[in-house]
């Protein structure tokens, strides 16, 4: 099946799916805002799955190349977008453990972007997964498929998955601030824009990161009528562990416990369709305080801008005199 072909609607996004064939990937798309931690989640995410026995295949979507970063160390993983680029000046063809690479059972790769002002990265999403069907991507027999995307980028390419049913549910990640939120929300409109159009993808739920407890990313899944997977804290540990590129979803580590619910409620939850929120919705999850809500917006004039209240022009219009 082509990887950008719709699937049949035959599955409602609200209804429970069967869990996957051992010939069927579930295949899962996390979006959340820049730096809110999704790298983080997916590697500890993906390691503790696979120590769970399950086969899982992680794929980086952000032209920043750093979702496996974390896997291995810190080293960079050479980009599908890359190396094709390199192996077609050689006149080679690509091959599975050029992209590739594995650690304790976790298999990842990177599809990468264009170098800064040298292109589309959205069209590097689109070649990179081109290249993924051309390598037999369908047949490769993972239980789950985890790909990371930028979810506050608004253009096309990074919206495959949803508009083009990639996957069968999306999850996305946030915190107890308004900008992450925000993000969320706008993939959640777009799931429900897409479910409009005929689409099946549905959101699975969201995983709150560097948790504070004061509450907003709770409210939010809430109001928008998603489950929450997981609250992982703003822990010092977590922190400098992460910062040194240590992986903490291990089964006997401090932390295993936590990532190993995390895991089953991300096999567990079904799609839905959420209930995005307005503008002053999301305001209204925090303190009028903390986002400056009772501010009234006073209209310009244009006596802020030229200094006067009237701005006249020498017409240009040709006036003949009567004969």
């Amino acid at each position: 099946m082509n990887a950008f072909a719709r699937r049949p609607d035959t599955t409602p996004a609200d209804a429970s799916t069967a869990g996957p064939s051992a010939k069927q990937a579930q295949i899962i798309a996390i979006y959340g805002k820049g730096g809110i931690g999704k790298s983080f989640t997916l590697a500890n995410l993906s390691y503790m799955m696979a120590q769970q026995g399950k086969r899982v295949l992680l794929i980086g979507c952000d032209p920043k190349s750093d979702t496996t970063s974390l896997l291995f160390g810190g080293r960079s993983c050479p980009t599908i977008i890359e190396t094709s680029s390199r192996k077609k000046a050689a006149g080679e063809a690509v091959q599975i453990g050029d992209v590739c690479f594995k650690r304790d059972g976790v298999f990842a790769m990177e599809l990468g972007g264009p170098e800064v002002g040298r292109g589309c990265g959205g069209r590097g999403i689109i070649h990179g997964f081109e290249l993924l069907e051309k390598l037999g991507f369908h047949d490769w027999g993972f239980d789950y498929v985890l790909l990371d995307f930028l979810g506050d980028v608004v253009c096309g390419g990074f919206g495959l998955p949803i508009a083009r049913d990639m996957c069968q549910k999306v999850i996305v990640v946030g915190s107890n601030d308004l900008q992450s939120l925000y993000v969320a929300n706008n993939v959640c409109k777009a799931v429900e824009y897409f479910r409009k159009m005929g689409g099946n993808v549905g959101v699975a739920g969201m995983i709150v990161n560097k948790d504070d407890g004061t509450g907003e990313a709770q409210a939010f899944a809430r109001a928008v009528d998603i489950p929450v997977l997981c609250a992982i804290p703003a822990d010092e540990d977590i922190r400098r562990k992460s910062a040194s590129y240590e992986i903490i979803g291990k089964p006997d580590g401090e932390w295993g416990s936590l990532f190993a619910e995390l895991a089953q409620n991300v096999a567990d939850a079904p799609p839905v369709r959420p209930r995005p929120q307005s503008q002053d919705q999301l305001l209204g999850l925090f303190s009028a305080e903390v986002t400056g809500r009772d501010f009234v917006m006073e209209p310009a004039t244009l006596f802020d801008m030229v200094g006067r209240e009237d701005l006249s022009k020498p017409s240009l219009e040709v006036v003949y005199d009567s004969v």
